[in-house]
């Protein structure tokens, strides 16, 4: 689906242009969680906290066009997202077999090189036990794919491998964990201290790329060549500092988190997972990189991205299904792939604007705006208090009421 001009339409006529494109959707008012759901999500339920739910356009993701719910309280995310889609063009991606990892962690005496060989030995028989364990997803097509054993420190560690199909998992793993250990500690002088999933999955990457034609950067081809050699150069020294490498990649979960957000997936897994990737090979780095190939600019973002479509919260958060549908009920590889693709276009926006006119220009005019509601402004007072406080040479709540404070008294 694409919606041209969204961002000039008010609330009532967006709503009206997704009933439009999409009239299978139900309207909005009729997803808000109930007490009853909220109750049965979590424990010493009071009530609900809001969080602005917004939609990026202008996405091209392997050929085909998307609109992206996303879910944050931070201001331009939703603008820049739209923008560096509609400039970056198609973004082509792939991912790789998804894979949970497992961890049952032992404590032991004796010999470990003789422990760890006699359980290798035994990985098959393990393996087919787990499967019996976890009959369902085996008749999906998932379930456990794997089991080996390490030695870490003075632990003995047994690992399995599981593909939860379009489902988060955790629950799914967890039982298998748990199920096996006794059988493994029952055979061999070892015992658990836990038995649990992990959040980092290395090996199963999420890749997003685009190919951004040079002169499409700036009308003037000069200045479109020193843009283009900018966004490089700060890609590059995101490698050198984490500082920066740190910051850079906060802007990109700003998207990510926001998308998983509203699809109801657990961002504070996929956070950790995709922090510790980017440290895996010894110093924190950021997820993209910017390089210039002949006449593109060519940005890649590679990350984990462990999400789901079923099960878990998002199966009873009717806004997460009404985001689900928007963009078309998509199985989790394909969700982590447009997710990959919505923190590739973030990147590029944010980096755009910090190499050329800064990064608060385009915060301030939304700053406006909430100044302007903090202080009481109208309907009608709204946008020329907005107006004076982007002329203003300081924003500030005092600022804008006292800003406001004129427009009234001109107006009596």
């Amino acid at each position: 689906m694409e919606l041209s001009g969204f961002y000039r339409l008010s609330r009532e006529e967006r709503n009206r242009e997704i009933a439009m494109n999409l009239p299978h959707l139900p309207e909005l008012k009729v997803c808000a969680l109930t007490d009853a759901t909220g109750d049965a999500m979590i424990e010493n339920y009071v009530g609900q906290y809001a969080l602005p739910l917004g939609i990026a356009t202008n996405f091209t993701i392997d050929g085909e066009a998307y609109v992206i719910p996303m879910a944050i309280e931070e201001p331009s995310v939703i603008a820049a997202a739209s923008n560096g889609a509609k400039r970056v063009g198609n973004i082509h991606t792939t991912a790789q077999p998804r894979e949970l990892i497992g961890q049952m962690v032992f404590e032991y005496s004796g010999d470990p090189d003789g422990l760890i060989a006699n359980l290798n030995n035994q990985c098959d028989v393990l393996l087919k036990q787990a499967k019996i364990l976890s009959p369902s997803m085996v008749a999906r097509g998932g379930g456990p794919t794997r089991v080996w054993f390490e030695q870490k420190g003075e632990f003995i560690v047994g690992y399995l491998g599981f593909n939860p199909c379009d489902a988060m998992g955790a629950n799914a793993i967890n039982h298998v964990l748990e199920g096996l250990s006794p059988m493994i500690e029952a055979q061999h002088d070892m015992l658990a201290l836990m038995r649990i999933l992990s959040n980092y999955q290395p090996d199963s990457l999420v890749t997003a790329k685009c190919r951004v034609p040079i002169k499409s950067l700036d009308s003037q081809l000069e200045k479109a060549h020193v843009m283009a050699t900018r966004i490089a150069a700060a890609s590059c020294y995101a490698q050198l500092d984490p500082y920066r490498a740190t910051t850079n990649n906060k802007g990109i979960m700003n998207g990510i988190d926001a998308v998983l957000m509203a699809t109801g997936n657990d961002w504070r897994a996929v956070e950790a997972g995709v922090h510790a990737y980017a440290s895996h090979g010894g110093s924190y780095q950021p997820l993209t990189t910017w390089t210039i190939e002949e006449h593109s600019l060519v940005g890649k973002i590679k990350l984990p991205l462990a999400v789901a479509t079923v099960g878990g919260t998002l199966s009873v958060h009717p806004t997460a299904q009404w985001s689900l549908e928007l963009l078309g009920n998509p199985d989790a590889e394909t969700l982590s792939r447009i997710i990959a693709a919505v923190g590739l276009a973030q990147n590029f926006a944010a980096l755009r604007a910090i190499v050329s006119e800064g990064i608060q220009k385009g915060h301030m005019g939304l700053h406006a705006r909430q100044l302007a509601i903090q202080v009481g402004a109208t309907d009608q007072e709204r946008e020329a208090l907005i107006a004076q406080l982007k002329a203003a040479p300081s924003m500030s709540q005092r600022v804008a009421a006292e800003l406001l404070e004129q427009i009234r008294s001109s107006h009596s």
